[in-house]
């Protein structure tokens, strides 16, 4: 992706410009092929390394294992898809909305369920569930936030032209950019698959122990 980047025909800000910008062929000339291969070795990687933990869990113990990691994998197969068959009218935009939120709902299931099981010992029920739902919550907050943004400009700026560089132009906050939100879910996608990679424990809460 940073070679397609280093490629694009003009400025790419990637504040008020989408992913999406680096891998069309027209946009993106020179540097498309660099792109679409970027994503497809990023859903591959992320179907081995789900394939992987599958395999390293053994039998279903947990239902919400095994549900987080078969959703994450059926995300990462569809940005695989998704790098593969850009061309195909309307059908990337699926396959890349499957992805992503294949991607986040897994990541947060897995993160719940992994957050849960590395509580302390002395930990009620209740204190681990609350404790697992906000650690695995924060892997959902830049998609909501996407969500939430998109319909406050649809409603109260409905003349503005999809993302772009017009937005920085006309001063439009960065908070308000798709483009922004869907870096920042890949930011955060990232670093919850190094934290469950590494398998680090979440630390004790204070408070949270059985009475």
């Amino acid at each position: 992706m940073s070679f397609a980047r280093q490629r694009y025909p003009s400025e790419y800000d990637w504040r008020y410009m989408t992913v999406s910008s680096l891998v069309y062929a027209d946009r993106n000339p020179r540097g498309y092929l660099w792109a679409r291969a970027g994503l497809a070795l990023c859903g591959i990687s992320g179907m081995y390394w789900t394939a992987l933990r599958i395999r390293a869990a053994g039998p279903p113990s947990s239902a919400t294992r095994f549900a987080g990691m078969m959703v994450m994998g059926t995300g990462y197969l569809s940005m695989t898809c998704c790098a593969v068959l850009f061309g195909v009218p309307r059908g990337h935009d699926l396959l890349a909305l499957v992805g992503f939120i294949g991607v986040c709902a897994g990541l947060a299931l897995t993160t719940f369920e992994a957050a849960a099981r590395g509580s302390p010992a002395d930990a009620s029920t209740t204190c681990r569930r609350f404790r697992a739902a906000i650690l695995s919550s924060f892997a959902l907050v830049p998609i909501v936030l996407a969500a939430l943004t998109q319909a406050y400009v649809s409603h109260a700026l409905p003349a503005l032209p999809w993302v772009g560089l017009t937005w920085r132009a006309r001063g439009v906050p960065v908070y308000l950019s798709f483009a922004f939100w869907e870096w920042m879910a890949c930011a955060v996608f990232t670093l919850y698959v190094l934290v469950l990679s590494a398998g680090t424990p979440a630390s004790s809460s204070p408070g949270c122990s059985s009475a």
